[in-house]
């Protein structure tokens, strides 16, 4: 898989301490995004995801969870739902963002985006809006984005926001 950076310890990516995967290639290409060095799809470092799965493994002490940002996780889900299944077996949750809505990915009937938002605990959806931004709502960069609960929305049927007080977090000590 094409990446264009990883960051092995963030509080800011999602709920906890996180290992952050950015993948590299992007379609939507936000105004004002604050990666766009990630949007090409052909720049970035090839990874295989046995080497991130490696990665994942050395931080399992530390780290709550994975998250995949961008560029756009979804055009490399297949690969990012081998990554996310390795970390479930060491019980870390996971966190995709994506600039589609999640509307957008349930249309797409594609299996390699439906294993990814099958493994995802939380789904940070929608392209940033510059005229939106926010720093208000934890997680977003603009208003219109949504936290959404994965597992809820799949029980119910419809989309159910995620609430931090609801969400399994790991006290970690030193």
């Amino acid at each position: 898989m094409r990446l264009s950076g990883i960051t092995p310890e963030s509080f800011v990516d999602g709920p906890g301490l996180r290992f952050v995967i950015f993948t590299q290639g992007c379609l939507h290409c936000c105004p004002k995004c604050h990666n766009p060095e990630s949007w090409d799809v052909s720049a970035g470092k090839e990874f295989t995801v046995k080497e991130i799965i490696r990665m994942i493994k050395k931080n399992r002490k530390a780290v709550q969870g994975v998250t995949f940002s961008g560029g756009e996780p979804f055009l490399q889900a297949g690969e990012l739902a081998q990554v996310a299944l390795a970390a479930r077996q060491i019980n870390w949750d996971i966190v995709t963002y994506t600039g589609f809505t999640y509307e957008e990915l349930i249309e797409q009937e594609n299996s390699e985006t439906t294993a990814l938002l099958s493994a995802s605990d939380i789904l940070i959806d929608g392209k940033y809006i510059h005229k939106n931004r926010t720093v208000k709502q934890p997680f977003c960069g603009s208003t219109n984005q949504r936290i959404i609960s994965i597992a809820e929305t799949q029980k119910t049927g419809k989309v159910v926001l995620w609430e931090q007080k609801k969400f399994n977090q790991k006290l970690i000590f030193p």
